[in-house]
């Protein structure tokens, strides 16, 4: 009772000296980060922790923070790009941002990476314009598989965005060297900030102007600025732009030290109380401290440098109350949602009443560093005391599964798109597997867990019992199975069969392939006996039977047999007969009269095979057992 009537009394003592703070003019001395040498912060602008709300345009994106061990301020951009403002220039009202970084000592982010989200359109600040001239630029991202010269091809690599195994490049051109490269990604920049038509592309400063509030004469005559009345919430101020001049620059305003002791010491207090409230519900919560404490150690490290986060109560404006429910399953419900600029997203509500955290950590930790076209990508999330969220980009066409579930849906498709949809999945998995700094295991690859957007392009999406891995490491430990039965692999069940590694994905991405073919509720029924689909349609290839499947369109026969045959490699009983997910591309792009028909892979009395072969290829059963990297 003592703590609730100590806040009580902090809420009033606060709310009298934000009163206090309207009647006088004491938000103008500049205020940097900690460390000397960082940009003066003033209004429209606003650094939290050190300006009370009001000096500065509140929740309208002019709002700064300050991160450890770096002089520059954060600034947050829409869709979670996250930027330092280096310098900011209010008399042309203009700011000059750069890619974050841990200090200013290491290497920098990866800015490329961030610009592919960047949109402006839901934020106060614009490039700036030149009607004279065409400033913009089109960079094309590509991953090549072999190295290339710059200077030959016209081509400029982006280390930050390369491995051992793809090589990224940017390019202003259209077209790709060879067939040894893919494109990722293509984004318009002001073609200044890339160096120019006729030089090498590179990443540095970007810069970026705000129209409103107007401030540049009071700037001009060496006055600060705000809005009239010092009404800083009013949406009608920022658009009529209605502002006025007081005070020196040169000359503060007196009182302000005064005014500044005094919000040192409330924050202090405020800080003591927060300290206090925080114990007391880690005491209250004995069943979840753990869990708390988890959760809350990995936001701090994770915070201003991966997607945005929510409180609860956006989560229930983004949903507007959870009006909308488009899915739901053992995790929790989702919800469509909506944000700025049209923007919608599917937030999906996780169950509070099971688990330690560790999925709500890992299927942050793992998609916060995946950015790839087939993999669906996080927006934010929430973790408001026990209020767990994860929000995605909105893929309106749901998952794969209510494609393949009935032939009617499946002939809408056609074989064709499927074939793309099967092809895109591979590209996905395969990126998780070679194309992070860790490798990727999903462990629960299923048609379930395959959303389509609104062109049917397929996205991998519920990392929640994904692991991580070094690249060097080829085999993960686990102690106990985990997926979604029919899809899991024989050795996550049994070590007879093998270590579990990135080939457990590969026979979970088989099996996704011949429910595309069949379905998983299509079994044949011959003499009253059910026989397992996999196998009898694996009898029927390879006795050159027809596989009774319907077909309308020419090459469908042709599709159809490539997604057998590959599934069939895919499903092999031991690991070390399935190919890797960069070979399973390989088979999807080629021609499927290059495919030969594996061996039977419901032979499982056979003795495991030393190496297993395909068109010449020779997969290495060799698998040291390493730890997982938690």
């Amino acid at each position: 009772m003592a703590i609730f009537q100590g806040i009580l009394l902090l809420i009033v003592l606060i709310g009298e000296l934000g009163g206090a703070e309207e009647q006088h003019d004491e938000c103008i001395t500049p205020t940097t980060c900690c460390q000397k040498g960082g940009p003066d912060i003033r209004f429209p602008f606003w650094l939290k922790g050190h300006h009370h709300q009001n000096c500065g345009y509140h929740h309208h994106g002019f709002d700064l923070s300050c991160i450890p061990h770096s002089k520059y301020p954060l600034l947050q951009l829409p869709f979670s790009v996250n930027v330092f403002v280096k310098h900011i220039d209010y008399k042309s009202q203009t700011i000059f941002v750069s890619d974050i970084s841990i200090s200013d000592s290491d290497a920098h982010g990866c800015f490329p990476r961030q610009l592919q989200n960047l949109s402006l359109s839901a934020s106060p600040f614009q490039f700036p314009t030149d009607n004279s001239t065409d400033r913009y630029s089109g960079i094309n991202f590509i991953s090549c598989s072999q190295t290339y010269d710059p200077n030959f091809v016209g081509i400029f690599p982006i280390a930050c965005l390369s491995n051992q195994s793809h090589q990224v490049y940017a390019t202003r051109s259209w077209s790709l060297p060879d067939l040894f490269c893919t494109k990722m990604y293509n984004i318009s920049l002001p073609y200044e900030i890339t160096g120019g038509y006729e030089q090498h592309i590179t990443f540095d400063v970007l810069q970026l102007n705000w129209n409103k509030p107007v401030c540049r004469e009071c700037e001009a005559q060496g006055k600060y600025c705000r809005f009239k009345n010092n009404n800083n919430n009013s949406s009608s101020q920022l658009l009529n732009g209605t502002t006025e001049c007081f005070g020196n620059i040169r000359q503060p305003i007196s009182g302000t030290s005064r005014k500044l002791e005094i919000t040192g010491g409330v924050l202090g207090l405020t800080l003591c109380v927060i300290v206090i409230v925080i114990i007391a519900i880690y005491r209250s919560n004995k069943m979840k401290k753990e869990d708390q404490a988890k959760i809350n150690k990995f936001l701090e490290d994770y915070k201003a440098l991966k997607p945005a986060r929510y409180s609860y109560a956006d989560i229930k404006k983004i949903t507007n109350q959870f009006e909308e429910e488009v899915g739901q399953g053992g995790y929790g419900i989702v919800y469509k949602g909506k944000l700025s600029n049209d923007v919608y997203v599917a937030v999906k509500i996780l169950n509070n009443v099971k688990g330690n955290g560790d999925e709500f950590i890992n299927e942050v930790q793992t998609m916060g560093r995946i950015h790839h076209i087939n993999v669906v990508r996080l927006v934010g999330y929430c973790a408001d005391g026990f209020r767990r969220a994860l929000l995605y980009e909105f893929l309106p066409n749901n998952s794969l599964d209510k494609f393949i579930s009935s032939n009617q849906e499946k002939h809408s498709l056609g074989w064709e798109k499927l074939h793309d949809i099967a092809l895109g999945i591979s590209k996905g998995i395969e990126y998780l597997h070679l194309g992070c700094d860790q490798r990727i295991l999903h462990f629960d690859i299923k048609p379930q867990n395959v959303l389509l957007d609104n062109k049917f392009n397929p996205k991998i999406s519920d990392f929640g019992l994904a692991k991580l891995c070094s690249k060097e490491q080829s085999v993960v430990s686990m102690t106990a199975a985990r997926g979604t039965v029919g899809y899991i692999a024989p050795e996550v069940f049994s070590r007879n069969f093998g270590n579990v590694s990135y080939k457990s994905d590969v026979y979970s991405f088989g099996m996704l392939l011949i429910d595309m073919v069949g379905g998983r509720e299509n079994t044949i029924t011959q003499n009253t006996s059910e026989c397992y689909f996999p196998e009898w349609i694996y009898k029927r290839l390879d006795q050159g039977e027809d596989l009774g499947i319907q077909i309308k369109a020419v090459g469908d026969a042709k599709i159809i047999k490539k997604l057998i045959i590959v599934g069939l490699w895919c499903i092999q009983w031991y690991p070390v007969d399935r190919p890797s997910m960069k070979v399973v591309v390989q088979m999807l792009e080629g021609n499927e009269d290059t495919l030969s028909v594996p061996s039977s892979p419901f032979a499982s009395t056979n003795p495991m095979p030393k190496k297993a072969t395909m068109d010449g290829r020779t997969f290495n059963s060799d698998l040291e057992l390493v730890s997982e990297s938690e």
